[in-house]
């Protein structure tokens, strides 16, 4: 026991006693046959340890594997020696995860208080410095504890961690100089710091988002070249044709001419780019009117067809690699779970093991249920192919089915939830609260057109007054029937529901305080939401709602990732333009009237110069208006004027990228509409509510016959009488990735039947080890000229 790390020789101790029991009624404990010990983990390779401390390390390992199957990590970062496993056991600690986030986020914000530093925020060089080498060493412990266990040849071959390795190094040595000069300089690589967020454990889906993007790239730049040809087409024919004309400044150079049509794709400059030269002919007008058409309305339009074709394969070819990987994982730890007396199955006692050590919150109720959902051959033990299937088991929750009955049976609440599930279930009762809602929403059509004396009268016409309190009151009436017929949970199992009841809320406290503080304007939103209920009614509304549903992961991701864009950009813009004032800047140019300014009086055009880049939250807003486009042209062309016309390049390489990922995600909304639309078409109720719920029908003695026996056994004994046969109801939740399954049981037959091929035609490479009787084959993996051998059972 010595040999061990403290840290494995902690994790042991901590189930010791747990186990115990198991192994005793199970297997004799440490007495128990050696020819019973499974194929041996290789995290304790060379320790000498009793056979209960050989299946904790298995489990142990098994569950590593199927973390990093959940996780979709790579498994040549897997440990692989007593000596790796605390430095992995550290980083993947969950309290490790949330430090580096802490880390990564501290770094980010450290924007608002460099210099050039938002007022509020601003720091003394010394202070951010200190706290920027502070986060930069978690993160440098966090590579460093990496490469204890991955060593310096895997971390080559992983692209993401050598970049963060490059990165942190490069951040270290500059904060280093800013704390040495007491004074920041030129850092452009500031704009990299999302890197570290990124690679977090908590941002998994941005980077599978970025990892689309990056895999969409290449049809999208096919595309951006042929568009960029018929650009610099229409701006070399323009500069022949209308470069002569005096009045007309848009044509006047090619790099004039080709910055016009480059502005005129975004339609921000039109039609004031075409008037000079329609004013000299109407034919003119063919030049432009041909341009947009070519490449707005054609050019444009098929690029999205492409990204949105591209984005269809790759999210199938995700759904069918994370599955493998999955599977993989599940191979891996079945080979760590079976004893040499039954080779071919994992039996109850090793999956509830595995089970304590990879999610320990679960109950003895939970793992047997799960045992027994993946036994489909009730041969009493799982063989590989339904160990395979242990990811889908995981996201069930498991209810006796008596649970299912109304939850006021034999409670002294029965006649009033009787009667309100009467009342709820009648067929006018959604009519009776869609026409409250529709009455709703004509109040207050009413009492907008009411005159009112001043703002806060008006306001509390439509959102304190009697009829105000009386829908409420209604509203409250109708939740609290739901909830007395269903149930709490059951109520608040429905989105709709949920919906219902907090803008209900909502509105409530928008009253009481629009009442106690009349200027609080901003409550007179809450009232109109309950008038969403009624999109409920179209089919297509519902479609819609569903697909955000959907969504709503996808779009957190591309949120964050629109968020890395413009931090990214927004540090190099500081770092380009900080310094540069545009008030009464652009003199003789078309843009100056935008710039004009005077301590007494300035025009709407005026404030333009409030676009800058003098501090990261200035920056955000301008990089915004950048992304709607609108007058975008007009920003740009001041900093040309006052930096150099090479600044042009900035704001067009913006555009760009912000075009490219708008372009993805939009691709993205229109695959989960179409996933959805094909998804209700294909679908029953039956079949769905198949999909989300399991049944399993146990009883005591199956129980004690799959080998459920000390702790396990005193939990099940609560929950399954002697002699009676229980039915128990797993439900999972409505997500994509379940859906997906539905969708795809074509593609996935065919997808494991190739795997199944595949494991087939590779050659065997077990050899067998005669050193120890004990230990079960080697897997013998060659690698060019180096030949690693690691042990397991190649099954």
């Amino acid at each position: 026991m010595s040999k061990l790390p403290t840290i494995v020789y902690n994790v042991l101790r901590d189930h010791w006693y747990k186990l115990k029991s198991y192994s005793r009624a199970g297997d004799g404990g440490g007495d128990t046959n050696t020819l019973d010990m499974g194929s041996r983990s290789s995290l304790h390779t060379g320790l000498q340890m009793s056979e209960d401390e050989h299946w904790e390390m298995n489990y142990h390992e098994a569950a590593i594997y199927l973390e990093e199957g959940l996780n979709n990590e790579k498994f040549d970062s897997h440990p692989s020696s007593p000596e790796e496993l605390p430095a992995y056991l550290r980083v993947h600690n969950p309290w490790y995860h949330g430090l580096d986030l802490l880390a990564s986020l501290v770094l980010i914000l450290l924007a608002f208080t460099e210099d050039p530093a938002v007022p509020a925020f601003e720091l003394p060089v010394w202070a951010h410095g200190t706290i920027e080498l502070l986060a930069l060493s978690v993160i440098g412990i966090e590579l460093h504890l990496k490469l204890k266990w991955i060593g310096w040849g895997t971390i080559f071959k992983h692209k993401r961690t050598m970049i963060k390795g490059v990165t942190l190094l490069i951040m270290l040595l500059e904060a280093v100089v800013v704390l040495c000069r007491q004074s920041s300089h030129f850092r452009v690589t500031r704009a990299l710091r999302p890197i570290f967020l990124v690679d977090t454990r908590h941002c998994g889906g941005v980077r599978r988002f970025i990892r689309q993007i990056l895999q969409s790239l290449p049809p999208i730049l096919d595309m951006l070249g042929l568009l960029m040809f018929f650009v610099a087409t229409y701006s070399l024919l323009g500069y022949y044709l209308f470069s002569e004309h005096i009045d007309n400044g848009h044509f006047r150079t090619l790099s004039d001419s080709f910055v016009s049509m480059f502005v005129l794709l975004t339609t921000a400059n039109f039609p004031d780019v075409m008037m000079p030269s329609y004013a000299k002919s109407k034919w003119y007008a063919v030049f432009f009117i041909l341009y947009i058409i070519t490449v707005l309305y054609v050019l444009m339009n098929l690029m999205l067809a492409v990204v949105y074709e591209t984005f269809t394969r790759i999210e199938r070819e995700k759904c069918r690699a994370l599955l493998l990987h999955r599977r993989g994982a599940a191979r891996r730890a079945f080979r760590l779970l079976v004893s040499r007396r039954a080779p071919h199955a994992v039996k109850l006692r090793h999956f509830a093991g595995l089970i304590r050590h990879y999610a320990p919150h679960y109950s003895g109720l939970d793992v047997y249920l799960m045992f027994k959902q993946l036994n489909q051959s009730t041969t009493g033990g799982l063989s590989r192919t339904e160990f395979a299937n242990v990811y889908e088991v995981f996201a069930l929750r498991w209810a006796p089915q008596t649970s299912r009955a109304p939850w006021y049976a034999d409670s002294p609440l029965e006649p009033l939830g009787r009667a309100a599930a009467v009342i709820v279930h009648r067929p006018y009762f959604e009519y009776v609260i869609y026409a409250l809602i529709i009455g709703n929403g004509l109040a207050m059509v009413l009492r907008v057109l009411e005159a009112a004396g001043d703002l806060q009268d008006s306001a509390r016409l439509l959102c304190a007054s009697w009829d105000t309190w009386l829908f409420l009151t209604l509203f409250l009436i109708e939740a609290a029937l739901r909830i007395m017929a269903c149930g709490l949970s059951a109520y608040l199992e429905s989105g709709w529901n949920v919906f219902d009841l907090s803008v209900t809320l909502l509105a409530l406290m928008g009253a009481v305080l629009l009442t106690i503080a009349p200027k609080l304007f901003i409550v007179v939103m809450f009232r109109p939401l309950r008038l969403m209920r009624l999109y409920k009614l179209k089919k297509r509304y519902r479609d819609v709602f569903g697909t955000l549903v959907l969504l709503s992961p996808l779009m957190s991701s591309a949120g964050c990732v629109m968020l890395v864009m413009y931090y990214f950009f927004a540090i190099i813009g500081m770092e380009l333009f900080a310094g540069y004032n545009l008030r009464n800047c652009c003199i003789n140019t078309t843009v100056e009237d935008f710039y004009k300014y005077s301590e007494n009086s300035s025009t709407p055009l005026g404030y333009y110069y409030l676009n800058n880049f003098e501090n990261i939250l200035t920056s955000g807003v301008t990089l915004f208006e950048l992304t709607v486009v609108n007058n975008w042209f007009i920003l740009m062309n001041a900093f040309a004027s006052v930096a150099g016309q090479l600044s042009r390049l900035y704001f067009m390489v913006f555009y760009l990228f912000t075009m490219v990922v708008l372009t993805i995600v939009v691709a993205s909304v229109l695959e989960a509409f179409r996933f959805r639309i094909q998804y209700k078409r294909s679908t029953t109720k039956r079949d769905e509510e198949k999909l989300l719920h399991e049944e399993v029908h146990t009883s005591w003695e199956e129980a004690q016959r799959l080998g459920a026996t000390g702790d396990l056994a005193e939990q099940l004994r609560t929950y399954l009488p002697p002699g009676i046969d229980v039915t128990f109801i797993g439900t999972r939740p409505r997500t994509k990735e379940v859906l997906q399954r539905r969708m795809y049981q074509t593609e996935i037959q065919k997808w494991l039947a190739e795997e199944v091929e595949n494991d087939e035609l590779q050659p065997s490479t077990t050899v067998t080890s005669s050193e120890d009787p004990l230990s079960p084959p080697l897997i013998q993996q060659p690698d060019g000229d180096n030949h690693h051998i690691r042990s397991g059972y190649q099954l």
